[in-house]
C-alpha cells in the first residue's frame, strides 16, 4: 500500500527540503503539500517534479492560522485520500520578531552565546495579532489551526490496519518560562512564537495519552539553527553577511547548528523511517550537524508535566467547541441575510 504524506508549510524551508528528501527515499509514495500561498505551492511542486517526474505530488489549499480554511482543507483531503500516514505539521510564523539589543551584545560577548543563538532565549520578542476567528495569530497558526487539523483528519489517521504519526516541527525556543495554562493564547507576553512551541511539546505528549490505542502517535523535532526566509528577518541582511562566517566556525564546536533547511529536515525525515510504536512520547528529536557536515538525529528529554500536558488537551477541547460553534452561527447568519 502506498504511504500517504501530508506536509504543512511544504513550499520552502524545511518544509520543501523535507518533500525533496522523502520522494527520493520513497518514489511511490503520495505527497500532499498543505499551503497558504498556492502560487508559491505550485512552485515547489514543480521543482520536486523536476527530480522527482513521476512522483505524485498534489496541492492543498491551507492557511493553518484561518480555523474555516482548516475545516475545508480537511474535508477536501478526506475526500481525496483515504488513509494518512505522516501528518507533519510544519508551518509556522513568528510575526516581527524584535531583538532586544541590550541582551544581545551582552550574550555576545559571554559564555552563552551559543545557546543564545541556539534558541533566542530572552533575546527574541514578537508582535503578535487577532486574526478574525478571535485568536492569538501565532496561537493560531503554530497551535490551535494543527490541532483542529488532527481532529479533522481523524478517521484517516486512526486507522485498524497501520499506525500514523504526528510530527510537529518545535524548536529548541520551546521554553516553559514563556507557557502559561491561564494565557494558553499568550495575549499577556512578549513571546508568543516560544510559547506556542511549548504548547506543540506539551500537546504531542497529550495526542500520545489519547490516541496511541487507536493507532495515532505524535513526536516532536527541533530543526536546529537553520537559516531560512524567518530566521533571516530577525536582524538586518548586512548582519548575517558579517556573522554568517562565524556561525559555520562555532559549528566546529556545537552540533545545533544545522544552518542548512536540508540539515534542518534530518529529524523529520529520521522520524519517517521508524515505527510510530518504537518512539519515545517524552523525547525531542533533534536534527544535529557534526563539523564536517555529517546529519544525525538524537533524542532528547522534554521539559514538560503531564498534568500541565492534559490540562492544555483539556483547554483546546474547550476552545474547539467555541469555535466551531461561532463558525456555524456565522454561516446561519450569511444564509439569513441571503
Amino acid at each position: 500500500m502506498k504511504k500517504v504524506v501530508l506536509v504543512t508549510g511544504a513550499n520552502s524551508g524545511i518544509g520543501l527540503a523535507l518533500c525533496e528528501r522523502l520522494l527520493s527515499q520513497d518514489a511511490q509514495l503520495q505527497l500532499c503539500l498543505a499551503c497558504r500561498n498556492m502560487q508559491r505551492a505550485e512552485a515547489a511542486r514543480q521543482a520536486l517534479l523536476v527530480s522527482h517526474p513521476q512522483a505524485q505530488v498534489t496541492l492543498l489549499h491551507l492557511d493553518v492560522g484561518n480555523m474555516r480554511s482548516v475545516l475545508r482543507a480537511a474535508e477536501e483531503f478526506k475526500q481525496k485520500y483515504n488513509r494518512l500516514d505522516h501528518l507533519y505539521l510544519n508551518a509556522g510564523i513568528m510575526p516581527n520578531p524584535r531583538v532586544d539589543h541590550k541582551a544581545f551584545y551582552k550574550g555576545l560577548f559571554s559564555s552563552n552565546v551559543v545557546r543564545m543563538f541556539a534558541t533566542g532565549e530572552g533575546l527574541l520578542t514578537q508582535e503578535d495579532k487577532v486574526t478574525p476567528n478571535g485568536l492569538q495569530e501565532v496561537f493560531a497558526t503554530n497551535i490551535f489551526g494543527h490541532f483542529l487539523l488532527v481532529r479533522e483528519l481523524e478517521p484517516l489517521l486512526c486507522q485498524m490496519d497501520h499506525n500514523s504519526l504526528v510530527i510537529w516541527t518545535s524548536s529548541s525556543n520551546a521554553q516553559r518560562s514563556a507557557f502559561s495554562l491561564d494565557d494558553i493564547q499568550h495575549q499577556k507576553g512578549r513571546e508568543p512564537y516560544s510559547s506556542s512551541k511549548y504548547a506543540s511539546d506539551l500537546l504531542s505528549l497529550a495526542l500520545n495519552r489519547h490516541y496511541n490505542n487507536r493507532g495515532l502517535y505524535s513526536s516532536v523535532i527541533c530543526p536546529g539553527l537553520v537559516m531560512t526566509n524567518l530566521t533571516y528577518g530577525i536582524l538586518p541582511s548586512f548582519f548575517w553577511t558579517i556573522i554568517m562566517p562565524i556561525m559555520w566556525l562555532i559549528r566546529i564546536f556545537t552540533n545545533t547548528f544545522t544552518l542548512s533547511p536540508n540539515n534542518g529536515a534530518e529529524a523529520l525525515f529520521w522520524l519517517f523511517m521508524q515505527k510510530p510504536e518504537s518512539l519515545d512520547p517524552m523525547a525531542k528529536y533533534h536534527s544535529l550537524t557534526s563539523g564536517l557536515g555529517n546529519n544525525y538525529t538524537q533524542p532528547h528529554k522534554m521539559d514538560i508535566d503531564e498534568n500541565v500536558s492534559e490540562a492544555l488537551y483539556v483547554k483546546l477541547l474547550e476552545l474547539e467547541d467555541t469555535v466551531r460553534k461561532k463558525l456555524r452561527d456565522e454561516d446561519i447568519d450569511i444564509k439569513a441575510k441571503n
